[in-house]
């Protein structure tokens, strides 16, 4: 269909149900229609009318489970969220990318070379080369188009909305040139290829991995070239349950040594037993060891070591609960991990300034607010930013108003868990 045909489509409900398998309730297909409205406009403006689009869309995604544990080789939960990137895309008969996302300049990306530049690290229009060159790399066809993108996921929210960007444009590119056959995990690698070698951030996979997959999805990183990646089928829809992230406004400002530290001083241990990360260890091992390593390393270290031991544990569980359909051990697990990134991990708040702890205090409310209830944890790296909460629908304009009362109107973000990926929605 051509753009302004979409649009008639979307105002009058004929596309309620394209959308409704990836928003999932109908109220959220009405709040995704002036978003969509407002993008092919935009590319009928930029683009013209005369060339069948489509709409593409990519989420972000929540960390779970498995907090602080990808870098040592362990195991991590994840799940795709309802915050999403969307693309509406044409083909054209250059080799040149044009995409214009919202509140920012036209990317114009030459795909004709696709030898990467460090003078453009940190660059949208890097991301897209990397992407075109990953699906190059391994064999599938690519192509000029032109596009325009949105996001509404937060940047600096831990959701990922860089991997979600990503994502996005792979998902274009395969289903413009590729028939749309190239699978989720491909995507993935490609998307993160394209982040480490072309944008010059050298992430992990468990981001890109969770927004190309969708739902749940659980990923063993033992071997780093091959990780493990598994769908977990849970529909949480039906759980009762809403997943809220709350910003607590922290300072981020000089946390790149706690970051760093975490991972250092896990590896610490592990080099202290031979070994060059803590995957590597026999957990019986580490706990025997423990008399030995008090002489070797610090304190915090063998916590930190103890804390991914028991993590991976955790995310385990936390799979089965879930695909036994055991919403409320899933949720005694969720919290058992946030415990323990408090205790042991210590990221929590920085050593730094003691005095400023945001994310132990919307923990404390969460406490208050949850127990025997919910479940509360700190989400992704840390120290400063975002809590996570699976609040019972019930209580949930309670829990947001007093979020929103300690830090902020507009502090929590009431979310779902999407049961799609990466995909072409019309």
């Amino acid at each position: 269909m051509k753009a302004s045909e979409i649009i008639a489509k979307l105002e009058s409900g004929d596309l309620n149900d394209e959308l409704k398998k990836v928003y999932v309730t109908d109220s959220a297909v009405e709040e995704q229609k002036p978003r969509y409205i407002s993008t092919l406009k935009k590319f009928v403006e930029l683009f013209g009318d005369d060339r069948q689009v489509m709409v593409l869309s990519a989420p972000g995604r929540t960390e779970i489970c498995g907090n602080h544990t990808d870098h040592n080789n362990g195991k991590v939960l994840a799940g795709a969220i309802n915050l999403d990137a969307i693309a509406v895309a044409a083909k054209s008969d250059e080799m040149v990318i044009h995409e214009k996302s919202e509140g920012h300049g036209m990317n114009t990306v030459d795909i004709s070379d696709l030898t990467p530049d460090e003078s453009c690290y940190g660059k949208s229009a890097s991301m897209i080369k990397g992407v075109a060159a990953g699906f190059k790399n391994n064999g599938y066809e690519i192509g000029g188009f032109d596009a325009c993108t949105t996001s509404d996921v937060m940047g600096g929210s831990g959701l990922s909305s860089s991997a979600a960007f990503e994502v996005l444009i792979g998902t274009v590119l395969s289903h413009l040139y590729n028939d749309g056959q190239v699978d989720p995990v491909t995507v993935a690698k490609i998307a993160q290829y394209s982040e480490n070698v072309y944008f010059g951030k050298p992430s992990g996979l468990l981001d890109q991995m969770a927004s190309s997959v969708g739902t749940f999805v659980t990923i063993d990183f033992e071997s780093t070239k091959n990780p493990v990646i598994k769908k977990v089928q849970y529909d949480f829809s039906k759980s009762g349950h809403s997943l809220c992230i709350v910003d607590t406004h922290g300072n981020h400002s000089d946390l790149t040594d706690d970051y760093a530290a975490v991972r250092g001083e896990m590896e610490s241990v592990a080099q202290a037993m031979g070994k060059s990360v803590l995957r590597e260890i026999e957990e019986d091992d580490f706990y025997k060891e423990i008399p030995q390593l008090t002489k070797k390393v610090n304190d915090r270290a063998i916590l930190r070591a103890s804390h991914f031991f028991n993590e991976n544990k955790r995310v385990d569980n936390a799979v089965k609960a879930l695909e036994s359909n055991n919403f409320d051990e899933f949720k005694n697990i969720i919290t058992s991990s946030g415990y323990s990134s408090y205790m042991y991990n210590q990221n929590v708040f920085t050593p730094k300034n003691p005095t400023e702890q945001k994310l132990s205090l919307a923990l404390c409310v969460s406490q208050q607010l949850l127990e025997g209830k919910g479940a509360w944890r700190v989400h992704g790296g840390g120290f400063a930013g975002t809590i996570q909460a699976f609040v019972p629908n019930e209580i949930l304009e309670e829990y947001r108003s007093e979020m929103d009362a300690v830090f902020g109107k507009g502090s929590c973000y009431v979310l779902i868990i999407r049961p799609v990926g990466g995909a072409r929605v019309i």
